[in-house]
């Protein structure tokens, strides 16, 4: 990349700088066609480890691997030329030690050329946030329903229903911001947690599943777009992707097998 289209491109710092300002647009992408697109809108763009999930019908985030983050990672950034792209770590490359986390950030950063990394913020994860800030690596925090965990929390569930456990996510939310934190993802959480989170803490939040009063909002793009019939409680369907790709397959299935395509105009004729 040119250091012209780098010196374009939204920075960590600036997202950051938008506590309390305009709300801060932010979607997921895994492949460089869709990363284009939402660049012209999105201030961020997460290549998230929902990949696992929504392109490679995984059950669960959990079987996700460095290799398929940066794989991802390298196509969304074939795509991407203004917006902050954000790669996901996945379960089991960061958690158990700093050094840990920094070889696999380092890795998705050197191979992806991608501006930061996401991590799922649990009591563990303030040591680890500062000491890849303290060696270069911008760090999106994660609190509230976190996937990669679903096996120890019994599944996809909004949490902070008791308020030992909501107590928790905002003292989590304050050590990763205290830690270095530029932003935290808010996942799955009531309106009043989540506002309680954001004037928390001094970087702005990321709703998924959350408040208004966040200072942003994320959605994984093929739930938003429809692309399947079933998606969570919080995600609002801005398309049915899946009707009209079922609507448009259907009609070409037609054609073929009544020979009216290919037609005169995909064929080629040479004089």
């Amino acid at each position: 990349m040119s250091a012209q289209n780098f010196a374009k491109r939204v920075t960590a710092p600036e997202i950051t700088a938008r506590k309390g300002g305009d709300p801060i647009v932010c979607l997921t992408a895994y492949d460089a066609p869709t990363a284009t697109i939402l660049d012209e809108y999105c201030d961020l763009i997460l290549v998230g480890d929902s990949v696992g999930m929504v392109v490679h019908g995984l059950t669960t985030t959990v079987g996700v691997t460095l290799d398929m983050m940066i794989m991802h990672g390298q196509a969304v950034m074939r795509g991407a030329r203004k917006a902050l792209v954000v790669v996901d770590l996945p379960f089991g490359y960061y958690e158990d030690s700093p050094e840990r986390a920094f070889q696999s950030a380092a890795r998705v950063m050197r191979e992806t050329g991608c501006q930061a990394v996401k991590i799922e913020s649990g009591s563990y994860a303030a040591e680890t946030i500062a000491y890849l800030v303290e060696r270069g690596i911008p760090v999106m925090s994660h609190v509230g329903l976190r996937p990669q965990s679903m096996n120890v929390l019994g599944g996809f569930r909004a949490r902070g229903r008791r308020k030992i456990v909501a107590d928790e996510i905002v003292e989590n939310a304050i050590a990763a911001s205290d830690a270095g934190s530029f932003a935290v993802v808010v996942e799955g959480v009531s309106a009043e947690l989540a506002d309680k989170v954001t004037q928390s803490v001094s970087i702005p939040t990321i709703g998924i599943g959350a408040s208004a009063g966040c200072d942003g909002q994320i959605l994984v793009t093929p739930d938003m777009l429809g692309l399947f019939s079933r998606v969570p409680k919080f995600v609002k369907k801005y398309a049915q992707m899946e009707k009209i790709i079922r609507d448009s397959v259907a009609e070409y299935t037609r054609e073929v097998r009544e020979r009216k395509f290919p037609g005169e105009d995909n064929t080629y004729k040479f004089k």
